[in-house]
């Protein structure tokens, strides 16, 4: 087989990504990562307001969502490696906030999935948040979901009829002895 008949690997196409594919990659990441890339970018709210949200500096945001970016870009098949140093971090960060930014700016080709997968999100993020907003509901209302809530009601009055059932039952308290009519600086 010559070197021209091998195939080609497929490239990640972002775009191909519909939006429910988009959302049940988000379902599938912790939460805590799921709610930062949400809020940035399928609701599109700007750095500035993320890192506020969040108490942080825009900078430290920036390295947040260039992490959790680059495990939805693996999440979703494409190619994403840890940046290799701190430096090369920070330079990522800034070159990912600038590409959400402005369509012309450029980045690292190692970001080239993550940026494409991003603006991805960024331009489908209504219909991200609906079909994120519809899997909760259908989630809500699932008989397993309804199950557990059950149980944890159940649990919950366990617990508060243990601890009623402990503090109608505890010994009686004794009162602290008197002192006496020999201790200097009583009456």
């Amino acid at each position: 087989m010559r070197e021209t008949d091998k195939p080609m690997p497929p490239t990640f196409d972002p775009s191909a990504l519909a939006p429910t594919a988009l959302g049940a990659l988000l379902r599938a990441l912790p939460p805590r990562s799921a709610a930062l890339l949400r809020r940035r970018l399928a609701q599109g709210a700007s750095l500035e307001a993320c890192a506020a949200f969040y108490g942080v500096s825009p900078e430290a945001f920036s390295v947040n969502l260039l992490r959790e970016a680059l495990s939805l870009t693996v999440a979703a098949g494409g190619s994403a490696r840890p940046p290799g140093s701190p430096d090369e971090e920070a330079a990522w960060a800034r070159q990912l906030s600038a590409a959400m930014e402005r369509e012309g700016a450029s980045a690292s080709p190692a970001l080239a999935d993550t940026v494409g997968l991003c603006r991805r999100l960024l331009a489908v993020g209504q219909e991200v948040s609906a079909a994120l907003e519809a899997a909760e509901r259908v989630e809500a209302a699932s008989p397993r979901r309804q199950r557990e809530d059950l149980f944890r009601r159940i649990a919950v009055g366990l617990l508060l009829a243990l601890a009623a059932y402990f503090y109608w039952t505890r010994p009686p308290e004794t009162p602290p002895p008197r002192p006496g009519p020999g201790i200097p600086g009583l009456r």
